[in-house]
């Protein structure tokens, strides 16, 4: 499982513009990364930019940052075309946490940090999806993008705390924590990234045509009720 966010977790300064922190939870059968996900993205990767060096940043393309710079009107389409086709075809489940940082901050005197907020919430959901998958005694590697030594020893402590009960099931979680650099050319959480920022505008402002929404909410994680709120698509409060 891979995990990336949208936004930044500061209460002290909030912007209207994106007053929200999503993180995007994506869970991948091992045989299916490795055999498919991977090398499709790499693929793509050579038929654009013609090396796989490339990170798929959704900033950078969004912003024309970078490699994204470089492709004309035409073939940013058709990348955007093929990006949008191969994330409709890959097997994986979603789970995205939005939280909105303003009615968070209004509602409690001492709001919990949204990322680890965020995280316990993937965490449970991740671990009920396990369950129906009868998965749930295996252990889960859960990869994170670093985002600094204070923060990410802060995020390990809360990671531990979460997996060892303090959770919703009140149980111990088998999952195993991995931060990695930045510049780590990761395929899955390139994924959670491109994943991040639709979930949040689609909670922001669903009205907004969202192509990346309308692929991604058909592999949100629907529950044994087959229902996606509170599901796939946690928003809080």
């Amino acid at each position: 499982m891979f995990v990336n966010e949208s936004g930044d977790h500061s209460l002290e300064s909030i912007n209207p513009e994106w007053p929200l922190f999503v993180l995007s939870f994506c869970v991948f059968p091992v045989e299916v990364y490795v055999r498919e996900v991977t090398p499709a993205i790499r693929q793509l990767k050579f038929d654009f930019f013609g090396h796989d060096l490339v990170v798929l940043h959704e900033h950078d393309i969004r912003k024309k940052k970078g490699h994204f710079a470089r492709l004309n009107k035409e073939a940013r389409e058709a990348f955007l075309d093929r990006l949008t086709e191969l994330i409709a075809g890959t097997d994986m489940t979603l789970i995205a946490v939005v939280i909105d940082k303003q009615r968070h901050a209004a509602r409690y005197s001492r709001p919990i940090h949204p990322y680890h907020l965020a995280m316990q919430f993937g965490l449970e959901r991740v671990s009920a999806f396990l369950d129906q998958q009868v998965e749930s005694d295996r252990d889960t590697w859960i990869i994170c993008e670093a985002r600094g030594p204070k923060e990410d020893a802060a995020l390990e402590l809360e990671f531990r705390r979460v997996c060892d009960g303090a959770n919703r099931q009140q149980r111990k979680l088998p999952f195993q924590l991995l931060v990695a650099d930045k510049k780590t050319n990761s395929e899955g959480l390139q994924l959670a990234d491109l994943t991040a920022r639709p979930a949040g505008l689609a909670v922001l402002r669903p009205d907004q045509p969202n192509r990346a929404w309308d692929v991604m909410k058909r592999k949100l994680y629907a529950g044994r009720h087959q229902c996606i709120t509170g599901n796939g698509l946690k928003v809080f409060p």
